[in-house]
Parts: structure tokens; C-alpha cells; sequence
């Protein structure tokens, strides 16, 4: 099984911060990994690899409502709720990458938009009561403003890496397409997502 205690785990506020969870019995558990011979970044680089690379396990994300929702959560809790200020996401088949600068202590920051996320996902998909997100999740505090560009580019190119799309901007629930640059506020994240969340639109 996947060394998940090696992760780190991160409880500052306000600078940018690398966040990734994924799906309840996404990774297969005769995966093994060599976990004394790597460090957390290197865990998660393999981590992030066997996701993208998952033929079995669970890929709830690919549907198209169920990913919506996702990202209407995603820009609700940063504009509305006020979380955080929202910088770049991706929505895979089987995990979140979110880069943010929270408002809020970042435990609070992902039980939030777990929660009503895997509500709102086992109600659409006839799953409630089972666990929809691993509990565990990856953190990581930018250092930088290099670091910080290194890691959006990583987060928007994740569907090309992973063969789901030739160019960023073509996947739908990602930052990627987003006209501008910058948070999310004011600009809107595809209109066509937020009827499947149930939020009253924004002027």
C-alpha cells in the first residue's frame, strides 16, 4: 500500500499552498512502492504517476456532472466562502490538484470542500453512506514565485500528461481554460457547471 504517513501536512495561512487528494480506492492495494528510499516530494511524484496511469479503482471524477459539481465547489468556497484565493486546478478522473492561498487553516480548508463535495457525489451517485475521498491528502507551501509558476504549469498540464487531452486549455474542469489570469473571482468558472451545484448564480 501507499506510505500515505510519509505525506506532509501544512497549517499556514495566507501563502500559496500545493494541494492533492484523491478518490477512496482509487490506487490499487498490491501497488507497492519503496517507501524508505523516498522523500515526500519524490512519494508524491510516484503517487501522482500510478493515478494517472490507474486502469482499476475508482473514477467517479469522470463523469461529467460529478466533475462539475467538483469545480463549482472549488469556486465556491474561494469566492464565496472565502477559503481562499483560488490561483489554479485540475479535476482528473481520480484526484484534485488545487493551488491556493488560504484564508483559513487548511484543515478546515479541504474538510469543507471534501465534505460537501462527497455529500453531494454519493447522493448523484446512489453511494451515500460509503466513503468517497482517502482521508489522507498531499500539501505542500510554494516557495517562491518561481516554485509557485512551476507548479501551476504542473497542475494545468496534468490531463495532457495523462493522455486525456493535446493541450491544456481543451479539458474542461481545469484553470486552464480560464480567459485570464488570476483568481476566480469576478470572471467565472464554465457557467454550464454551476446549474449541476445548485448555487445561485453571481451577478
Amino acid at each position: 500500500m501507499f506510505p500515505e504517513r510519509r505525506l506532509p501536512h501544512l497549517y499556514d495561512t495566507e501563502r500559496p499552498v500545493f494541494v492533492t487528494w484523491r478518490l477512496y480506492d482509487s490506487l490499487p492495494l498490491h501497488r507497492v512502492l519503496p517507501a524508505a528510499a523516498l522523500t515526500s516530494g519524490q512519494a508524491f511524484h510516484a503517487m501522482d504517476r500510478l493515478l494517472d496511469e490507474a486502469r482499476t479503482g475508482a473514477f467517479y471524477l469522470r463523469q461529467t456532472a460529478v466533475a462539475c459539481m467538483v469545480v463549482e465547489a472549488i469556486e465556491y468556497n474561494a469566492t464565496t466562502l472565502g477559503h481562499y484565493a483560488l490561483h489554479a486546478f485540475v479535476v482528473m478522473p481520480n484526484h484534485v490538484h488545487l493551488l491556493a492561498a488560504p484564508a483559513v487553516e487548511l484543515p478546515k480548508l479541504t474538510r469543507s470542500l471534501k465534505g460537501i463535495t462527497a455529500k453531494r457525489a454519493n447522493a448523484m451517485l446512489a453511494l451515500t453512506g460509503n466513503r468517497f475521498w482517502q482521508e489522507e491528502r498531499y500539501d505542500h507551501l510554494v516557495r517562491g514565485e518561481r516554485e509557485f509558476e512551476r507548479i501551476r504549469s504542473y497542475i494545468e498540464e496534468n490531463p495532457v500528461r495523462a493522455g486525456l487531452v493535446s493541450e491544456a486549455r481543451e479539458f474542461r474542469w481545469s484553470s486552464a481554460g480560464w480567459p485570464v489570469r488570476g483568481p476566480a473571482a469576478g470572471r467565472g468558472v464554465r457557467p454550464t457547471c454551476a446549474i449541476l451545484f445548485n448555487v445561485p448564480k453571481r451577478d
